[in-house]
């Protein structure tokens, strides 16, 4: 020890900077990597997935007319635009990672972000995953059984394989470029010919397109329940945070150029879904996209379902980067077992909090019907995002002088929030089951809520789960440790 103090009191013994960055590198924590292109392939690849393939059906069938559903997607769009601005501003005044739990923690306190963690563990992100993993199976196994039923078991199989290979994090982010562009191609190989078919008069599906005699009020919300689902993901970003380089400016800007080209290409891809299809072939329709290509395209129409299912990949892995996070910091943060906090001592990557989520998404597949799943997870999702955003507008007033780097106009913020929550009072009456079933799954944390923060109910064998320190062989199976180093 002695020689020890005499060398650290030497003024040239201070570490080397290599000797830092060595010291760095070897210690265990998250890097910031995502830089401004990363964030918009982020936004993108995730936002652009099953949902613009097959929730037109979905938004057609609740609107009841052609000119109301493109109505419906635009309107849509420019409502996630709301939302992602306000999360922009959450993003940038709470640099933490987890999105929409550490903002309800910090605006409305513990209970709600508890709930919100319960409610994306158990069936918000299982659901979410089911959809677009069962939309992957269909757009790969679709075009060779046509016009037979694709078998169920091929599908659950070709889902577990992809969620396999989504538990390589390392390798989602590094592809997720790729795939964005992918994503990209894909959307223009469908809205080029269907623009071009348009401006050689082929208008009949528009020339009507506001009759809405199929129009029913109480399915109204049902619509933009779809809809908003195609442009889900906005918010995943949010989720990383603390591996965002200078998030103060790359957040917002990300954000702004990625739900702006979005909005126009799902508006545009609809639009070329009437042009080539008339409104009852959509209806019938179980994958839109073959459908289309099969009337736009003859030579390459099997090219169409491989770029869709690399899309529904590509927004599966995005899913599965950006969740975790939010398990990962709820352990951190002592409302989550601690496992889910830890990190793989090589791999850099909240494997527990990723790993521990599959087997969940395996028992939603077992629910069958795939629109019941968007409803089903869409009452939760949007309610929370709700309160994040009406937390916002509470910290604002409770904290006029709190640092905001980035600042959403009052009626922005209001128009989202009040909008959001209508639309799920709604969806009570419009779906009474799915939103009453998971309306009920996410109070069922509040008791939880109270038995696990305020340990001393539990058993004491029970409260190691939630400690400080949980040492155990699954630590050591999955070779993962506490983060060594604060990142925010």
């Amino acid at each position: 020890k002695g020689a020890g103090n005499v060398v650290s009191s030497h003024p040239h013994s201070h570490p080397t900077k290599k000797e830092e960055e060595e010291e760095e590198e070897e210690e265990v924590h998250l890097r910031r990597e995502i830089g401004l292109l990363s964030g918009m392939s982020f936004i993108i690849g995730t936002v652009v997935g099953s949902g613009i393939f097959i929730a037109p059906k979905g938004v057609l069938l609740n609107s009841g007319s052609v000119g109301l559903s493109l109505l419906v997607w635009a309107l849509c769009g420019v409502l996630s635009l709301f939302g992602a601005l306000c999360f922009a501003e959450l993003g940038t005044t709470f640099t933490k990672s987890g999105g929409q739990y550490i903002y309800l923690l910090e605006t409305l306190g513990p209970l709600p972000a508890f709930v919100r963690l319960w409610a994306d563990f158990f069936f918000i992100r299982p659901a979410v995953s089911s959809y677009v993993s069962l939309a992957f199976a269909r757009y790969v196994v679709d075009p060779f059984f046509t016009p037979c039923d694709p078998p169920a078991a091929l599908l659950q199989v070709v889902t577990f394989v992809t969620a396999v290979n989504c538990w390589s994090v390392t390798l989602a982010s590094r592809t997720q470029v790729t795939l964005t562009f992918v994503k990209m191609f894909a959307l223009v190989l469908i809205i080029v010919p269907g623009l071009i078919a348009l401006a050689d008069g082929k208008t009949e599906n528009f020339q009507k397109g506001f009759e809405v005699d199929a129009l029913t009020l109480d399915r109204l919300p049902l619509a933009f329940y779809n809809g908003l689902y195609a442009y889900g993901g906005w918010f995943y970003l949010n989720c990383v945070t603390e591996e965002v380089i200078n998030p103060n400016r790359n957040i917002p800007l990300a954000i702004i150029f990625s739900m702006v080209t979005v909005t126009v290409l799902y508006v545009l891809v609809n639009v070329a879904y009437y042009t080539m299809m008339m409104p009852a072939e959509l209806l019938l329709s179980e994958a839109v996209a073959v459908t289309f290509a099969n009337r736009a395209f003859q030579a390459i129409a099997p090219v169409i379902p491989v770029l869709v299912a690399l899309s529904c990949l590509g927004a599966l892995n995005g899913g599965i980067f950006g969740s975790p996070r939010m398990l990962f910091v709820g352990g951190r943060e002592g409302h989550w077992p601690r496992i889910f906090s830890m990190i793989h001592i090589r791999r850099r990557t909240p494997l527990p909090a990723v790993m521990l989520q599959y087997p969940l998404v395996v028992v939603m597949l077992l629910r069958g019907e795939i629109y019941k799943l968007v409803n089903f997870a869409s009452f939760s999702r949007w309610f929370f995002i709700a309160l994040a955003t009406l937390g916002m507008l509470i910290h604002r007033y409770r904290f006029p002088l709190h640092p905001r780097p980035f600042k959403v106009p009052v009626a922005v913020a209001v128009t989202f929030t009040v909008v959001c929550f209508f639309i799920v009072g709604l969806s009570l009456y419009s779906d009474p089951w799915s939103t009453g079933c998971s309306c009920a799954l996410s109070l069922s944390g509040v008791p939880v809520y109270y038995v696990t923060v305020y340990r001393f109910l539990l058993p004491k064998r029970f409260r190691r789960i939630f400690s400080e320190s949980h040492p155990g062989s699954l630590q050591i199976l999955l070779e993962v440790a506490q983060q060594e180093v604060q990142t925010y």
